[in-house]
């Protein structure tokens, strides 16, 4: 690929700003200090419903023994339980708790009220500028 400065500076920029992105939404809503790991692993939870520590570990790219380590955390803050697998007896589920699903809830909610807190900063035009990329952002997210 054939890329100029102007282009390569471009995505530089993308890249430094979404990472501040990210970093300060993850900051706003992250009121009980939970591991990025955490937080991927109750997003998964609540997506797919109740997971195996293996299947987990495959789903998140991390070994079995670093993912039974952060399960066991989460299970003593009460965010995640264990459950008997339905079909086989020498496998454990973990599922979310309500606590855990609250907690996801509050994560949530936190971002979406700073960001519109800071949505609603920005000039009409800036606005629609900003609506305007997030087709392209969704656009760049789903090349392959």
């Amino acid at each position: 690929m054939n890329t100029t400065p102007k282009l390569e500076a471009a995505v530089t920029d993308l890249l430094v700003a979404t990472g501040q992105l990210l970093r300060r939404l993850r900051a706003i809503s992250n009121t009980r200090k939970l591991t990025w790991s955490q937080v991927a692993i109750m997003a998964r939870l609540e997506e797919v419903g109740p997971m195996t520590i293996a299947d987990l570990a495959r789903a998140e790219a991390v070994k079995p023994q670093s993912m039974g380590g952060t399960l066991a955390a989460m299970e003593e803050e009460g965010l995640v339980e264990r459950r008997p697998h339905p079909t086989d007896g020498r496998q454990i589920l973990f599922t979310l708790t309500a606590d855990g699903r609250e907690t996801r809830r509050k994560v949530g909610l936190a971002k979406q009220e700073w960001l519109s807190a800071a949505f609603a900063k920005l000039k009409p035009a800036e606005q629609q500028t900003l609506i305007s990329a997030v087709e392209l952002i969704r656009k760049i997210s789903d090349h392959e």
